[in-house]
């Protein structure tokens, strides 16, 4: 996760899910705007959402294919869900994070429809990726790239833990107690969640994210208790200071 280094293989998968979801463009120009992806995805901004989260995502699609209807189309929509991206917009992470769903999926219309894709399948794409904003359950394409999007939720405790500290990194700009209540309010919305995963496959990791997500619950408990527990230090330390100048 937040890995820099691109796999050799990246660009030629974006040039075969364009060309397999209809892209009639000069291979050179199917190329140039995966080069693009690649660059944006490997801003330095991005520890988390960057090149290996995409790696890792297109590989959770691939795991998941059988279940869809249009396999290239969710591997574009895979591409481009996370294209913009801002980390330090103001109050990112306590808002919708540093994704931005709408912008990505105009984006992914404004490129897809330069490589010649029919206007069906641009939509198809760009309604996936504003389809993530909300993570809703969905059937078919959009069950796919959600469970796949959410599938580091069900990794094993260690790499859990790396993803969540990874997280945090992305968002170091936004102060300590805003960021707890801010993931808090995720990790319970998801918890909160009849089924985080909808496609027949996916529901193999239920019970792994769960387990994550109350292991992380509980850390965000204790860290709220450090932060009480120096607020009322620093707030004894004053008092006290102030008695001894008034005693003086």
């Amino acid at each position: 996760m937040g890995t820099t280094v691109i796999p050799g293989w990246l660009v030629p998968a974006y040039s075969r899910a364009a060309v397999g979801a209809g892209a009639t463009a000069d291979p050179r120009d199917v190329q140039a705007a995966g080069d693009r992806l690649v660059y944006r995805w490997s801003e330095p901004t991005r520890r988390f959402h960057g090149i290996g989260h995409l790696v890792d995502l297109l590989q959770y699609v691939d795991e998941l294919q059988q279940e869809t209807q249009h396999p290239h189309i969710v591997r574009l929509a895979a591409w481009y869900h996370g294209a913009i991206f801002d980390a330090a917009e103001r109050a990112a992470y306590a808002k919708r994070g540093g994704e931005d769903e709408v912008a990505s999926a105009q984006y992914a219309r404004d490129e897809l429809s330069q490589l010649g894709l029919e206007a069906a399948a641009v939509d198809k794409v760009a309604n996936l990726v504003a389809g993530l904003a909300r993570h809703a359950t969905g059937l078919g394409d959009a069950a796919v790239l959600s469970d796949a999007d959410l599938a580091v939720l069900a990794s094993d405790p260690q790499r859990y833990k790396h993803y969540v500290k990874s997280v945090r990194e992305e968002y170091a700009h936004i102060p300590t107690e805003r960021f707890l209540a801010a993931r808090r309010a995720i990790v319970t919305k998801i918890l909160s969640r009849e089924r985080i995963y909808t496609t027949p496959l996916g529901q193999g990791w239920e019970a792994q994210a769960r387990q994550n997500l109350q292991a992380e619950l509980a850390w965000l408990s204790r860290e709220d208790q450090v932060l009480l527990d120096t607020a009322a230090l620093v707030t004894l330390t004053e008092d006290r200071a102030l008695h001894a100048s008034s005693a003086s």
